[in-house]
């Protein structure tokens, strides 16, 4: 099981997982070796169990990693580790081309015939090494950060359909070949095909067949004629459109029958797109010799349920023919015709092969005796020098030059389409101009009529306008798709990221400024990049209004725990509902964390207060009183809550009390104290006695609302 940090193959530290597929997980991982990102491939449970399976993917996994071309998604390694099967790939950074057509609804013909370019010089250097895709379609192309095109996945359609493997794994039968619609042997010619299809959907925005069923699907690929793709846009020019229709002919030998062919057709479509130079030459019309497909004894296909294929027939060549209880009895019987057909030629062939390798093998036996008895001498000694010359010639005709063309005054989206097409990068800067219109090339760091090599770089620069430059909006946009466009309008981008349950994981959340917004050459964007929802983290929900009983149940569906709980005032939230809580509605805690909340007591009652000084008793109020007698002062609320007592003996006496809850606003001033009195005896004689008597008398006050 893959851990994020655990390392494979003592080299690829993984990071995170980035994608997923029918077949495999993709994980970025760092090569620790050469300090570098790559893509991790890594095969899914069910088919790591199936060891035929894993001995073809990975034989075909392998022949690929020999492939090197800028248009292709390179394959750096092949591993096994504890039943964990993995390919190591470059890391591109980019869009699939079937998310960029869903994004622009259908792509200009120069733009579609740019990429269509591109996709056809990366399947020719595998042609060349004699490996055949299989699966060539929009989802297998992706368009990097900075605008090239590479395929992705070679070999791996082979692997995958030489064993019973349902079809997610195979691909959408929506680019399929009739040959391998049929079952059939498929060569360089069927990934001619895939590519028109997919040249068919840039320029459309749609798949030539479609319909319920993908057995549907298949037979309309064998049986019905190719639509023009001008049916749906008709400013498509008429060299695109047969160029279209050539790649997808039902008969093999009416297409290109190479890459080289197709890629020439194409960039002269860019220079003259109105001229009908494109031939399709029927073999028969000719007097030429049909060629004959041959079907390889090693490749068994099995049951695929659910691209309606099943092996109702199969013979020794590996034909397999379509569910007989799905197509027509017509196109069963005429695949029944040519299978006998195909048999008796297979036979021819293979005596003829025979028959050329015991020759060969004769001849290696002769020249081997002779060798012996010292006839031939090997030139051993300019073995080396020679292969050292052969390797140099080689690498210059590997080397392909192109000239630069006139770009300045154009289009900057037309000039970039053509350079691409010519097989140049291109780099873009801008300018604020008062002269030129904005989108308008000023200027490029190459003249006309410079050889270059393909995969140099242009760098042009561009005009802004004179009210500088309006920020395309990207919000939505996958982040390289976005930091890419920005940086070619001349900003400066910064990233920061956020989670996000909403939007997904890679995608600009938003921008600052927005889209839409003119401002100057080189200012600063700032884009916010979801990092998608944490796993170990939950987003908070909003508790507020709730009974406490609902608030536990709302906690753990979160994957949160309810705290503790306390009691307040609110003037906003009902009795015994919950009115405060510890995390803010949105925020992001760890799961399984508690959260405290406070539920309402109701709108807390109203205060008062009493500042003020108090005075002696008067005469009115204690006739006896006298300056500096201990007095014993109680301030009571109307409740008869004791609100200050204390014993003084002097005056005025200052109070002040907040937080009294009496509603009625009054008090009562309790006063106490001691004086002498005279006592009259009983003899009628009077005499002086002290008496100590206590006497009281109250005051009402008035409590002030806070």
């Amino acid at each position: 099981m893959i851990r994020m940090g655990m390392l494979l193959g003592d080299r690829y530290e993984i990071l995170e997982k980035i994608g997923t597929g029918g077949m495999s997980d993709v994980y970025k991982a760092m090569d620790q070796k050469l300090n570098r990102n790559v893509a991790v491939k890594v095969l899914k449970q069910e088919f790591s169990e199936n060891a035929n399976f894993v001995s073809k993917f990975l034989v075909e996994a392998q022949a690929a990693a020999g492939l090197m071309h800028p248009n292709i998604v390179n394959v750096y390694d092949v591993g096994e580790e504890d039943d964990i099967h993995y390919i190591v790939m470059e890391l591109v950074e980019g869009i699939t081309l079937k998310k960029y057509i869903e994004k622009k609804a259908r792509l200009s013909y120069k733009e579609a015939v740019s990429i269509a370019i591109q996709v056809a010089m990366g399947i020719e250097a595998a042609h060349n090494n004699h490996i055949i895709h299989r699966d060539i379609k929009p989802q297998n192309i992706i368009i990097s950060r900075e605008g090239k095109v590479k395929v992705t996945d070679f070999g791996i359609a082979k692997a995958a359909t030489s064993n019973t493997v349902t079809s997610n794994v195979m691909g959408s039968v929506h680019y399929t070949s009739p040959e391998q619609a049929r079952g059939g042997y498929s060569d360089e010619k069927s990934d001619v095909y895939s590519l028109g299809i997919t040249l068919f959907e840039m320029l459309t925005g749609r798949v030539p067949f479609d319909g319920d069923t993908t057995v549907a699907i298949a037979i309309k690929h064998i049986q019905e004629p190719m639509p023009s793709p001008r049916e749906y846009v008709e400013e498509i020019p008429v060299s695109v459109e047969q160029i279209v229709l050539k790649c997808c002919q039902k008969a093999v030998d009416r297409r290109y029958q190479s890459m080289g062919e197709l890629i020439d057709d194409l960039k002269q479509a860019l220079v003259h797109p109105d001229e009908n130079f494109v031939q399709i030459v029927d073999p028969d019309e000719t007097g030429a010799t049909r060629l004959v497909m041959e079907e390889p004894e090693e490749e068994e296909y099995e049951e695929e349920e659910n691209i309606g294929f099943r092996t109702s027939s199969m013979n020794h060549t590996g034909t397999m023919r379509l569910r007989t209880d799905r197509v027509p009895e017509e196109l069963l019987e005429q695949e029944e015709q040519e299978e006998i057909e195909e048999e008796s030629k297979a036979e021819k062939v293979t005596f003829v092969l025979m028959l050329v390798a015991g020759i060969v093998i004769l001849v290696l036996i002769i020249f081997m005796i002779f060798q012996i008895l010292g006839f031939f001498e090997l030139p051993l000694g300019n073995s080396s020098s020679s292969s050292v010359t052969q390797e140099a010639e080689s690498e210059e005709e590997e080397t392909q030059t192109v000239t630069m063309i006139a770009v300045v005054g154009e289009d900057v989206d037309t000039v970039t389409a053509s350079l691409r097409a010519l097989g140049l990068d291109v780099a873009k800067q801008y300018e604020e101009s008062d002269t030129i219109s904005a989108g308008i090339v000023m200027s490029a760091d190459v003249s006309v009529g410079t050889i270059l090599n393909v995969g140099d770089t242009v760098t042009l620069t561009v005009s802004a306008g004179k009210e500088g430059i309006a920020i395309e909006d990207v919000t939505g946009m996958l982040q390289d798709e976005a930091v890419t466009l920005l940086e070619q309008q001349g900003f400066t981008v910064s990233v920061t990221e956020s989670y996000s349950d909403t939007v997904e994981k890679g995608y600009v959340i938003s921008q600052n400024p927005e889209g839409g917004q003119t401002v100057s050459k080189g200012s600063a964007v700032t884009i916010k990049v979801s990092s998608g929802s944490d796993e170990s983290t939950v987003r908070v929900p909003n508790l507020i209004g709730l009974p406490i009983g609902d608030c536990e149940t709302e906690l753990e569906s979160c994957g949160l725990v309810l705290g503790s709980v306390s009691e307040g005032y609110s003037s906003d939230v009902a009795e015994d509902l919950i009115c405060e809580q510890q995390y803010g509605e949105g925020s992001y805690v760890d799961r399984g964390a508690s959260v405290d909340v406070t539920v309402s007591l109701g709108e807390a009652p109203s205060t008062y207060s009493y500042q003020d000084s108090i005075e002696a008793p008067t005469s009115e109020e204690a006739p006896n009183y006298v300056s500096g007698t201990s007095v014993q002062i109680a301030l009571m609320s109307d409740s008869g809550k004791t609100l200050y007592s204390a014993s003084v003996s002097e005056f005025p006496v200052t109070v002040s009390i907040s937080g009294i809850t009496s509603s009625t606003g009054t008090g009562t001033i309790l006063m106490t104290y001691t004086y002498d009195a005279i006592v009259t005896e009983a003899t009628e004689s009077t005499a002086a006695v002290t008496e100590k008597r206590t006497a009281s008398f109250e005051r009402t006050v008035t409590f002030t609302k806070d």
